[in-house]
């Protein structure tokens, strides 16, 4: 897999900005001396230094901007420099014959100043208060986003003011006014043209619909579609994970599904779905889902957002967790605030009974794993030359537990054990949050790496003809699963572009998927080890082709049971191996690893010879406990959750709206905050 470019060194940026700072003070000197060959030097470096800082020095870029010395000051500046140079060659009358040159300067920046006020105005009446995906808006009178260059006030006066800047440097040499003249007008025109681009998008037909007719298309998009159950998510861009594992359950729900966000940029990070996605930023949009026929909200994770939408007294809602292991987090007390809590089986119930957060048991409910339905059984020992071992370590979590991940204290030790065997084929698999809290964790695992890769060096071999056939199949996927989004499109062009799907793309794309994962095995060399970053293969994918897999506790483990494969669980708590299964009953049907890795080449061989393995029944037995019983299967366990919770909702509904109206009179009731009738719910 591809290397990523290091990250320019600390002390490289600080040499970017010695040598802008020291070019502004030798174009200064220049102009004044005047001395024409160094003034030409100077703001040429000037200008080079500019366009490094935009490469690779944003976080300089906005410390200048706190400095008050952002792009337009520092261009101002570079360009009043040459214009001071300029009067200071030759005769005394230069003012008169370079005056209407700085009149025309002074002009281009004023029109800089008003690009960026209308660009702003401009991006207001694109930021709607609704977001979709798959669902057509087109009456919004939807429309591409101005070029990136009228949108960014850095870029734009750095291109928009260059023939400025470079007719006054030619003027310099042999006192030609006329190139700055040319040069200003050049600059003059294209700002105009900017201008003029972004007033017309200002007009009434070239501007998006406003608020408020967004929200009423909205209120009418929701009575016509009549949704019943939907996947409440908020968080940060890494986390997009957590709500993604939960979208094909979702989509085989019976009702109507749909999909509500709170940030913007969360819109884009939702995996391949068919099922409508609305963003709603503001509390006061979300509460319009009160009035809809919207009755329960499913929540793979707690957020600051969620206490907004539990406000919404028609909704019914439920935690469903984004896995199950024997955290701490997975008996969190904010779950007491929830209607529901859907968990995985009796060892989920049981820990909320211990954990005494609030839960009461008759709000639990066991559905089991719906993701987990597919996931291969246990077909018997590696039959082939290599036995496959996925190394999917956790990350290292908010509370600094050292038994959080093994990467730090046992991950290398680990990936060495299992690469000094000469018949192991490693995945390595880590947690996209790895090194995210600890920098330790992100350093050992970069080591990690690098140990792979170098193993890779002495076993690589030739790729299997199917390579080609992968090249295919991933086109084919991304053809159905990303949008062709244009350079720089903003919320309402993506808006306008993953507009309602086609007929079947869900089954297409289901598909798409297994053809690409089966080949994507199939192109891997021989032995070769791996290292798992991307988005696919997914982790229930990599469970398919493992014999074995090695984790820390996480719900990797609970996952990963539904294969009954050995898997083994690393031990970096500073606990007793009989202290560690004790705190962590997931791990009973484990094989327990030390931090330094001497339990492999044990683990390995019960893995190759099944006699050998004592923990088989206890794997049996742990699943049944974690995920419930096969039969029904989860997705149907489910859809049962989904519907009796719907119920319960409509019931709640009935009986607040009978109460009311014997209580009142009809004319007292106050007045609904909106005038759209609530549609009947839908069963």
């Amino acid at each position: 897999m591809p290397v990523p470019l290091p990250r320019p060194p600390a002390l490289l940026k600080g040499l970017v900005t010695v040598v802008l700072a020291a070019a502004f003070a030798a174009q200064a000197v220049a102009a004044l001396l005047p001395h024409v060959p160094l003034l030409l030097a100077a703001t040429a470096v000037s200008l080079a230094t500019e366009g490094a800082l935009y490469r690779w020095q944003r976080g300089v870029l906005s410390l200048f901007a706190k400095s008050h010395a952002d792009i337009t000051v520092r261009h101002v500046l570079r360009d009043l420099l040459l214009v001071v140079g300029l009067l200071r060659l030759g005769e005394q009358d230069r003012e008169t014959v370079y005056g209407p040159l700085v009149a025309g300067l002074l002009a281009f920046y004023v029109l800089h100043c008003a690009i960026q006020a209308v660009s702003v105005l401009v991006r207001r009446t694109r930021t709607l208060p609704v977001v979709t995906r798959n669902i057509d808006a087109s009456v919004l009178r939807l429309s591409a986003a101005p070029a990136v260059l009228l949108r960014r006030p850095g870029p734009r006066l750095l291109v928009f003011g260059l023939p400025a800047t470079a007719g006054l440097l030619a003027a310099a040499p042999g006192d030609e006014p006329v190139y700055a003249a040319a040069g200003i007008a050049l600059s003059l025109a294209l700002a105009l043209t900017g201008l003029g681009a972004l007033l017309l998008r200002l007009l009434p037909g070239r501007r998006p619909a406003g608020e408020q007719e967004v929200l009423e298309w909205f209120d009418a998009w929701l009575a016509a579609y009549r949704p019943t159950v939907g996947l409440y998510f908020s968080g940060g861009a890494a986390s997009a994970y957590q709500a993604n594992m939960w979208l094909e359950p979702l989509a085989r729900v019976d009702g109507r599904p749909v999909i509500v966000l709170r940030e913007r940029f969360m819109v884009q990070k939702i995996a391949a779905t068919d099922i409508p996605i609305v963003c709603l930023p503001k509390v006061s949009t979300l509460m319009r889902l009160e009035h809809s026929t919207l009755q329960v909200l499913v929540h793979p994770s707690n957020s600051g957002k969620t206490s907004q939408v539990l406000r919404i007294p028609t909704i019914k809602h439920t935690f469903v967790n984004h896995g199950e292991s024997d955290k701490l987090s997975s008996c969190n007390p904010y779950a007491k605030a929830y209607d529901e809590v859907w968990v995985a089986g009796p060892a989920a119930r049981e820990r909320y009974a211990l954990a005494e957060v609030g839960v009461e048991d008759k709000d639990v409910v066991e559905t089991g794993r719906p993701q987990l339905d597919t996931v291969r059984p246990y077909t018997g020992p590696p039959t082939g030359a290599w036995t496959t071992v996925l190394y999917a370590p956790t990350w290292e979590g908010w509370d600094g537990n050292p038994g959080n991940t093994s990467v730090i204290a046992a991950g290398e030790n680990l990936v060495r054990a299992l690469l000094a065997d000469p018949g192991v084929r490693l995945l390595y698999k880590p947690h996209p949050l790895t090194g995210s809290v600890d920098p330790r964790a992100g350093a050992a695992d970069l080591r990690i790496r690098e140990l792979i890769r170098a193993a890779n060096r002495e076993r690589t071999g030739a790729r299997p003809s199917s390579a080609a056939e992968l090249d295919r199949l991933t086109k084919e996927l991304d053809r159905l699963t990303t949008a062709d989004f244009r350079a720089g499109a903003d919320t309402v062009e993506r808006m306008r572009v993953q507009s309602a799907p086609e007929p079947g793309r869900a089954e297409a794309v289901a598909r798409a998927t297994a053809a690409w994962e089966e080949a994507y095995w199939a192109s891997l060399p021989e032995g070769e080890h791996q290292i798992i970053t991307d988005v696919r293969p997914e982790l229930y994918s990599c469970f398919d082709v493992a014999d074995l897999l090695v984790s820390d506790v996480s719900s990797v483990i609970s996952d990963f049971l539904a294969s009954e494969k050995p898997h083994a669980v690393a031990n970096t708590s500073g606990l007793s191996e009989d202290a560690f299964r004790t705190a962590f009953p997931t791990v009973v049907a484990a094989t327990v690893l030390t931090p330094d890795a001497a339990g492999v080449p044990a683990l390995l061989e019960a893995v190759r010879h099944p006699e050998k393995d004592e923990l088989a029944e206890a794997r049996a037995a742990l699943k049944l406990r974690l995920l419930g019983p096969a039969e029904p299967p989860s997705q149907e366990r489910f859809n049962t959750a989904v519907r009796e919770l719907c119920e319960t909702a409509r019931e709640h509904r009935a009986r607040v709206a009978e109460r009311l109206t014997a209580e009142r009179p009809a004319a007292e009731l106050p007045g609904q905050r909106t005038d759209t009738a609530l549609p009947a719910a839908p069963r």
